[in-house]
């Protein structure tokens, strides 16, 4: 994402703005000796102090001219315009508050407004508060997003984790939002909070479910963890029904032992014994051999459905190695899980490729 080509296009947007621009100074900074060793976020942190030493010493007069070319800047690659004022704008509320509402519309301020959050929570959860009333969605979203108590990549708010009563002004504002954009936050804030306040969000989906489209599905999937857990609550606010009369029947497995890189395709049959259709949540979980041979269990949803008779559902799963799991040698297991109840389960051994 970075590449030279990169920098010299933004380098060229600043020195219209700021014809002391220092272009050759930049790109020598930002090529220190250990660039290519750094991770996205460090990038992004590196290339702010880069332009903190290029741009005017003055904080108000640095801002102002990344304010006025903050339009030709958009995507993921210019979040170091609100990380500039996450590193030097706290002690400047005013002026730094006014930049992340502006530079939230071109790429986001969700992680750089937490640092505001944690050093001044009422005021900044005020602030968000009217932020919420924006007219443009990105800031209506920075308003949820910017508040989430487990954002992440992001610093956890441990106070919101504890007490989340600050930001639920701020989602009852949001719940029916004209913004697909703005309701998906809503909904993972939700989620958050449900992680370490069951009750609360569960207290909040029977008041809020049944009276618009937007609004249901904003608690519909801010339930999915709930729901994941089989809680009971959560399950039969969404009319799913009990398992009693639900068995699951010939789990097979492609192979008993693969190799990292392989996939594994399994099927089964689920069936309902009762005399009524029951609606039913329906998962596989894999038990996941890490490092210290210890395992780890993840689940993957499969369908939500309504059962008469008998259904069979086929699946494979990828056993490559990706940036957010690595994949280790040992005997694993695959559970069907019916409304996170545990059905039916099979072994399989996965070696290491060659």
């Amino acid at each position: 994402m970075y590449t030279e080509s990169f920098f010299i296009q933004f380098a060229n947007i600043v020195e219209e703005a700021y014809p002391q621009f220092d272009s050759n100074h930049f790109m020598k900074l930002i090529y220190c000796d250990d660039w290519d060793t750094k991770e996205l976020k460090q990038r992004m942190r590196h290339i702010t102090i880069c332009l903190r030493e290029i741009l005017p010493p003055s904080y108000e007069e640095a801002l102002a001219i990344l304010y006025s070319i903050a339009q030709q800047c958009r995507g993921i690659e210019y979040l170091f315009f609100p990380d500039f004022v996450e590193v030097y704008g706290l002690e400047q509320w005013d002026i730094s508050i006014a930049a992340l509402a502006h530079f939230t519309k071109f790429s986001t301020s969700e992680g750089a407004v937490r640092p505001f959050i944690i050093a001044s929570p009422k005021l900044m959860m005020k602030q968000m508060l009217q932020w919420a009333q924006h007219d443009d969605h990105h800031v209506r979203r920075l308003a949820s997003e910017g508040c989430r108590p487990r954002l992440p990549w992001n610093i956890a708010l441990k106070d919101l984790k504890i007490d989340p009563s600050p930001i639920l002004p701020i989602l009852e504002h949001l719940k029916r939002d004209s913004s697909e954009y703005v309701r998906r936050s809503v909904a993972n804030n939700l989620n958050d909070i449900s992680k370490d306040h069951p009750q609360i969000v569960k207290k909040i989906a029977k008041e809020w479910y049944g009276h618009d489209s937007h609004t249901n599905w904003i608690i519909k999937h801010g339930c999915r963890t709930l729901l994941k857990q089989g809680d009971p609550d959560a399950l039969l606010l969404f009319g799913f029904d009990t398992t009693e009369g639900i068995t699951v029947d010939q789990l097979s497995l492609s192979c008993e032992k693969l190799t990292v890189g392989d996939d594994l395709t399994f099927s089964f049959s689920i069936t309902n014994t009762s005399k009524r259709p029951k609606k039913l949540r329906v998962d596989y979980e894999i038990h996941f051999v890490k490092a210290n041979n210890k395992t780890s269990a993840k689940k993957f949803k499969i369908t939500e459905n309504t059962f008469v008779d008998t259904k069979t559902y086929t699946r494979t799963h990828s056993f490559k190695d990706l940036s957010t799991r690595k994949h280790y040698e040992g005997l694993h297991m695959l559970k069907i899980l019916i409304n996170s109840e545990e059905k039916k389960q099979e072994s399989f051994y996965l070696y290491k490729s060659v």
